[in-house]
């Protein structure tokens, strides 16, 4: 009998540990990425810059280049700009705008793309997916995951603890994601990938089940964990599907329709999971979720991050536009204006009891 085999795409090396980012020239050393340190480096004007000063030095033969914000124009700018130089690698040593920034730049010049993340505010940090503003507000990109990533946690740390809450809610989001593809399997035949579930789910898991706060290291590691494996689960399935059902759309909705008012990634998508968990039936996964949000005080109701029941109301009616083709709890039910504004109210008193 033949020995089946699955190739699993994933990072060449993931490094999450304190100390990290002082070794990252040894680093790409190690990993035969760039033994003299010729990298194309990718930082903001804000801590990206105060890290420059501390890096620099043991990175003398890289090239800097300050992103000035999370747009497709910076990103291609980006690009245009690293082509004049000849480079092993390029690092993104930054939030997720940065990361995705880079991780579109670095796709368009055909190089390997080092992720140093400063912070924990969603998976972009192994995505194979980037999320950049553009003119019509904000869109996804496939590209190719990072080959490496680096999170030190002394500089996790240091990150607002709303960045690092944002990243929670993007990951316990998993499942109520992992959710939506099952019932696409049960109602349209939708085929469903196994291990990109187990590992999307385990993820979530693993942080919905926490004790720690935000000041818990252990927390921290198992967050960048599951950032990694979530990034590692898309991957395997070739899309978002794993980490991105009716929480996104959502969330992509009130990107489109507010897109002057946006709160984090994060926060939405975690208030997205809990209401699709809600809209489910699913009152157990609803509970777990509202209390894990609230013990890190992240959003649970729209009013939240400034969105009054109407404007939510509209975005959830929205939703379903942002990713033609993806079947949700949201396409399942087709639920009119009305329907909506009355299931969100049933969803606040039920949260709020």
């Amino acid at each position: 009998m033949p020995v089946l085999t699955r190739l699993v795409p994933s990072p060449v090396f993931v490094e999450i540990r304190p100390g990290a980012l002082d070794a990252l020239a040894g680093i790409l050393a190690d990993q035969r990425l760039s033994a003299a340190g010729r990298i194309a480096v990718a930082i903001s004007n804000g801590s990206g810059a105060r890290l420059r000063e501390r890096l620099e030095p043991a990175l003398p033969s890289a090239d800097w280049y300050e992103v000035t914000d999370g747009s497709l124009d910076s990103a291609v700018l980006l690009a245009e700009q690293m082509r004049a130089g000849h480079y092993d690698a390029m690092v993104a040593l930054g939030g997720g705008k940065i990361i995705d920034v880079g991780k579109y730049a670095a796709a368009r010049v055909g190089l390997p793309l080092v992720a140093v993340a400063t912070n924990l505010a969603h998976d972009g940090i192994c995505s194979p997916v980037s999320i950049l503003d553009n003119d019509a507000g904000r869109g996804s990109y496939g590209v190719p995951s990072p080959i490496g990533i680096v999170v030190d946690l002394d500089v996790i740390g240091q990150a607002p603890p709303r960045f690092v809450a944002a990243g929670i809610g993007d990951v316990v989001s998993n499942l109520s994601a992992c959710a939506d593809w099952e019932l696409s399997h049960a109602v349209t035949g939708e085929p469903v990938d196994g291990l990109a579930v187990a590992m999307a789910r385990s993820a979530g898991e693993n942080v919905l089940r926490h004790p720690g706060s935000l000041q818990d290291r252990d927390l921290l590691t198992t967050l960048a964990e599951a950032l990694v494996l979530s990034g590692i689960a898309m991957n395997i399935a070739g899309s978002t599907r794993p980490s991105s059902g009716a929480c996104h759309e959502i969330s992509h909705a009130l990107d489109v329709l507010f897109p002057k008012r946006s709160a984090q990634h994060g926060e939405q998508v975690g208030l997205g999971a809990a209401f699709a968990s809600f809209l489910r039936g699913e009152r157990g996964l609803t509970g777990l979720i509202v209390d894990r949000l609230r013990f890190h005080g992240l959003p649970v109701t729209a009013d939240q991050i400034g969105f009054t029941e109407e404007e939510f109301t509209k975005a959830v009616h929205y939703a379903p536009n942002t990713r033609p083709g993806r079947f949700t709890i949201l396409e399942h039910l087709d639920l009119s204006p009305s329907d909506i504004r009355d299931s969100y109210a049933d969803y606040v008193q039920a949260v709020n009891s």
